[in-house]
């Protein structure tokens, strides 16, 4: 799988993270942030990659976060840290 195959799997979990309404609203917004930084095609992989996760672990750590919220959280820093 290419790397952009991978960044396109990640953002579609994260438009599905973004439009879970039983997650808090900053938490959906943080989604929609860290999905428009990868599509940002003019910037370098890796800097799209590391403000995302950025994002997303600043998520990770919101204490009104749900489990299941945060553990998708998790899958996606993960898969984001596995492109090269």
């Amino acid at each position: 799988m290419s790397t952009e195959e991978k960044i396109t799997t990640i953002v579609e979990l994260l438009a599905q993270l973004s439009e879970d309404t039983t997650l808090p609203r900053n938490i959906r917004r943080g989604a929609t942030l860290a999905k428009e930084s990868l599509l940002k095609a003019d910037e370098a992989v890796d800097l799209r990659k590391a403000k995302a996760i950025s994002i997303l672990d600043e998520l990770a750590n919101d204490s009104n976060i749900p489990i299941h919220g945060r553990t998708t959280i998790w899958d996606i820093i993960g898969r984001l840290e596995a492109i090269k």
